[in-house]
């Protein structure tokens, strides 16, 4: 999986093989600004469970304002938005 990041979101994209279906992934938001993906081919015997864990710094992302995309050709998109103001120094 791939992190990319603006100053507005930070987005997280993988191609899965093309027997992972839409319904087969699972994203939960979890305590502590992090992110958890799941995508599981219960069906077949091999290479079947992929799963990552994403930390955000603390006050970084709004985790109410994830949006997901899946693809027909199995890539996965998930948006994150970031928090205004994340890493900005007043004085």
């Amino acid at each position: 999986m791939s992190l990319a990041s603006t100053s507005y979101k930070h987005t997280l994209s993988v191609t899965l093989p093309t027997i992972i279906k839409p319904e087969m992934v699972t994203i939960s938001a979890n305590r502590g600004d992090k992110l958890k993906v799941i995508a599981n081919a219960w069906q077949m015997q091999n290479e079947c469970h992929y799963e990552w864990h994403i930390s955000f710094p603390p006050h970084d992302v709004d985790m109410s304002a994830v949006n997901a995309k899946f693809t027909p050709d199995g890539h996965l998109t998930v948006d994150v938005r970031r928090l205004p103001g994340f890493g900005s120094h007043t004085s």
